[in-house]
Formats: C-alpha cells, structure tokens, sequence
C-alpha cells in the first residue's frame, strides 16, 4: 500500500537501487524469452518501498530514457520519458558497475521471420535535427562517458561479425530471389575473408550488375544510437558515392531493424571528430 507520505517527495537511495535492479530483471527474463508479469513487479515493488503505482510505473520509464541513451535494450511497453531526477544516474550507474553482464548484451539469433520475409525489418533512416541537441544533464553525460555506446560497439567484434553475416546472407538472398543467382555468388564477406581496412565490410551488387560497397554498423540500442565512421569510410563515401552504402542495424539482440544511408553522409548525419593522431612531425 503506497505510503501517502512520500507522495512528491523524491526518491532515496535504496528505492532507486531497488527499480533499478527490478528494472533489469525484468529486462534479462525478456531478453531470455522467460515469461514475467510486469504488474506484478510493481505490485511487489510499491509493497516494498511504499510508492504509488503511477511513481513507480513513470520511474521505469524514466529508467528506459537512460537506457537508450546509453545504447542498451529497454523494456516493451515502458516508453522512455525523459524528466529525470537526478538521482536515477548514479543508481544506475552503482548497478551497472556492480553487474558489468548486464552491460554485455547477448546477441540473439535473428527472428525466425527474416528468413522468410527479409526485407519486413527495413525502416527509414531517422531524420536529421536541423535543431542543436539540448545538452545531457551533467550526471547523464558522465553515465555515458562511462558506459559509451559509441565505444562498446565498435569494440563489440562479435557483434560487428553477426551484424555482418546477416547482412552477406540478406543480400546473398535479394539478388537470388530477383533472379540473379550469378551475381549472388559473387557477395563477398570483404571483412571476414580480407579483414578491416577496405572502407567496407561487404561487396554486393544491385540488380543491375553495379557493385555496392556495403559498411554494416549493428547496434543492440536504438534507430538514433550514434556510431563510429572510420577515416577510410569516410574517404570511400566520398571517393564513391554511387557504390557505398552504409546499412545501419539495431535493436539487434531484440528484433533486428535496418536502414540504409547513402553519400553525401553529412545529409543524414552530424559528423564530429572524436580522436586525433598524435604524431611528432
């Protein structure tokens, strides 16, 4: 029973520490496919701390706002809002740090539904804001600073390679399937077989014969999860622009979504400068 006292009071410590993990095992028995009820987590959440149902159902959503920011999967069903306390940052942080495997996403296999309907998942890309970004809160920029999205997928070379192989089979696929078995022969697993450097991870043809120089960048966070361009990506997108396609994957451990992006990159995306080579002349 909600404990009218703490009503507009903010949250403490130990009430945060307790919807945070109860935010995460809801998240690992979905991930899992294991059956959970989320009504009843929250009943037995406002037994523990005393808080209203709307309290505790409006600080998992704010839970799912700092998630997708820092490029981790969210719960169905709790939208992300993003009015947060302040104080949800470093309880989420003090979780993630004491459970560093809630960090390191399995990578599920692809929905059954992709082999038989491959194109289904294709969306559109996000739109680019014309408008600057308003600033992270200052606790919510050091959160992602630690746990960088950007960062833990581009390192993530298991991720990168399933990425991959789905994208080689989905194209190996589309040019059977529209009556080019010769040139769906010739798709090549550039990176798997030559390893990184080309500027590309795959070489693909559209149906006309024209080759396509495919970058997959997978992601287990959402359509607007930043990611990393590589000076040789950005000078192939440049050098060919008829030819390279960027094919951005996400939500990948859950049900894998795809859009595609093609030169001029800095039409759909903001291009930032992230590191320098240090060098001594």
């Amino acid at each position: 029973m909600a404990d009218e006292d703490l009503i507009g009071r903010p949250w403490g410590e130990d009430e945060l520490d307790a919807i945070v993990a109860d935010y995460f095992a809801m998240l690992a028995a979905e991930r899992a496919g294991a059956p959970y009820v989320k009504s009843h987590h929250a009943a037995a959440l406002m037994d523990a701390i005393g808080r209203t149902h709307r309290s505790v159902e409006f600080k998992h959503m704010n839970i799912s706002a700092v998630l997708s920011e820092l490029g981790l999967p969210t719960i169905r069903g709790y939208k992300a809002k993003a009015n947060y306390q302040g104080a949800i940052f470093p309880a989420i942080d003090r979780f993630l740090t004491a459970n560093p495997a809630a960090i390191e996403i399995a990578i599920a296999p692809p929905p059954a539904h992709l082999a038989e309907a491959p194109a289904i998942f294709e969306t559109e890309p996000p739109p680019k804001s014309d408008v600057a970004k308003p600033p992270r809160p200052e606790g919510l920029e050091r959160l992602v600073r630690k746990f960088d999205p950007v960062e833990r997928d581009f390192r993530n070379r298991a991720l990168g390679k399933a990425g991959e192989a789905l994208i080689v089979d989905l194209e190996a696929r589309r040019l059977h399937e529209a009556g080019h078995p010769d040139l769906a022969r010739q798709v090549r697993w550039v990176a798997d077989l030559d390893g990184d450097g080309a500027g590309y991870d795959i070489l693909s043809f559209a149906a006309n014969g024209d080759k396509r120089l495919i970058e997959v960048k997978t992601t287990n966070g959402g359509q607007r999860t930043p990611f990393f361009l590589t000076r040789n990506e950005e000078a192939l997108a440049r050098e060919a622009p008829d030819q390279f396609r960027i094919f951005r994957l996400y939500e990948f451990g859950k049900d894998p979504k795809l859009f595609k992006l093609r030169p001029p990159l800095s039409e759909h995306v903001v291009l930032e400068t992230e590191t320098w080579r240090a060098g001594f002349g």
